[in-house]
């Protein structure tokens, strides 16, 4: 998953930051509420979670905007406000699901893959394939003709993106907003080095190569090849 994370305690931050990261996860985090507002405005990410206090601009605010301007992306609630009116007031404010500091990391996991699965549109596939090559979503596994392929996180993201744009172009910008945190450096060779090792993860030894470049404009996951 792509998880944008607002959270304004350095040291809560940190930590939930790592674990979902170690966890297979690509994070970003904003530490405040404007910044976190206009991050989760601007991109694309699977699930939120919305620290309740933060500087700026609440959490439950950040959350309200959001759905008033449309955006339905899941959103996890932290807070250490536990009372029963505290919860109802951050479902009521569009929070999909709510959880009170302390907590332990195996919830926030699974509440998070939840979220995740609640999140996906009627009827939409969880498993995506071009020619010979699928990914399930859910188990966040891929295999070519059977075969499994092993892939980093931004890798899977890459692919994944690749794949749900499948026969279309798909420039350098389209995948350092998709797949890459709010501030990266529009200059680095980054997308040239993860194509190429996706190239090798995904074409090496197969007849058939799916992953192509079109010169000057960007990168075409082709089922024909």
């Amino acid at each position: 998953m792509h998880i944008l994370v607002i959270e304004d305690d350095a040291e809560a931050a940190r930590y939930v930051v790592k674990g979902l990261g170690e966890s297979g996860h690509v994070v970003d985090h904003a530490a405040d509420g404007p910044t976190g507002l206009a991050m989760a405005s601007d991109r694309h990410y699977d699930v939120l979670v919305v620290d309740r206090m933060l500087p700026g601009l609440d959490g439950l605010a950040v959350i309200e905007t959001l759905r008033r301007d449309g955006n339905t992306t899941p959103a996890l609630i932290l807070s250490a406000m536990d009372q029963v009116p505290d919860r109802v007031a951050g479902l009521r404010a569009g929070g999909d699901d709510y959880l009170t500091k302390p907590f332990a990391f195996a919830e926030l996991l699974a509440r998070l893959d939840a979220l995740q699965r609640r999140g996906q549109p009627s009827g939409s596939d969880t498993v995506l394939r071009v020619a010979d090559l699928e990914m399930d979503l859910l188990s966040r596994t891929v295999q070519r003709a059977g075969r499994p392929i092993e892939l980093q996180p931004r890798e899977f993201l890459v692919l994944q993106h690749l794949m749900r744009h499948s026969g279309q172009v798909v420039t350098r910008t389209m995948l350092l907003e998709s797949v890459w945190d709010y501030n990266f450096d529009p200059q680095t060779n980054v997308i040239e080095v993860h194509i190429s090792r996706l190239r090798r993860k995904i074409d090496k030894g197969f007849d058939i190569p799916l992953l192509q470049t079109i010169r000057g404009a960007g990168y075409r996951l082709c089922a024909d090849g």
